[in-house]
């Protein structure tokens, strides 16, 4: 059990860290891109524990770019350093692999079964990352929630 844990920490670290440096990530951001990936990684494991893989990607990928908008601001570099890398636990490649294998081998509906349940996964992933990217980037500044703080108290709304 405990080597299972160790392995859904190490594993999904080294593989962003791996992306980073193969997409030639500046090294001062190696540690940040292989905290995001593991965060998606686990995020991804507990929810597929309650629902799809489908399922457990979004939820995978939306915290994966949650964590990167928030780096983002705070280590002034662009969203791609982590989000890229990061999202790369969460990529389906196995279910390609094996619809690719499968073509091959003339195996038309299991290519059929890999392929949609891939091609699920990565319409998920895709969604959770249009979801964080459509939210207004000050809403990741300090200053914005500073500012609305300061403009309750003005007005006297109940925080």
């Amino acid at each position: 059990m405990m080597g299972n844990v160790a392995a859904n920490l190490i594993c999904p670290f080294l593989g962003t860290v791996a992306f980073a440096v193969l997409f030639n990530v500046p090294r001062k951001y190696y540690l940040a891109g292989g905290l995001t990936g593991t965060a998606g990684w686990l995020a991804y494991i507990f929810i597929l524990n309650f629902s799809s893989a489908a399922i457990a990607s979004f939820v995978g990928a939306f915290v994966v770019v949650f964590i990167s908008r928030m780096l983002t601001v705070r280590m002034k570099c662009p969203i791609t350093v982590f989000l890229i890398s990061g999202i790369f636990p969460l990529v389906p490649g196995a279910g390609v692999y094996y619809t690719a294998y499968y073509l091959v081998t003339d195996q038309i509906a299991l290519a059929g079964e890999r392929g949609l349940g891939a091609l699920k996964i990565a319409f998920a992933i895709v969604l959770g990352i249009a979801f964080v990217v459509s939210i207004p980037r000050e809403v990741f500044q300090g200053q914005y929630w500073r500012n609305r703080k300061t403009e309750k108290m003005r007005t006297g709304e109940k925080q």
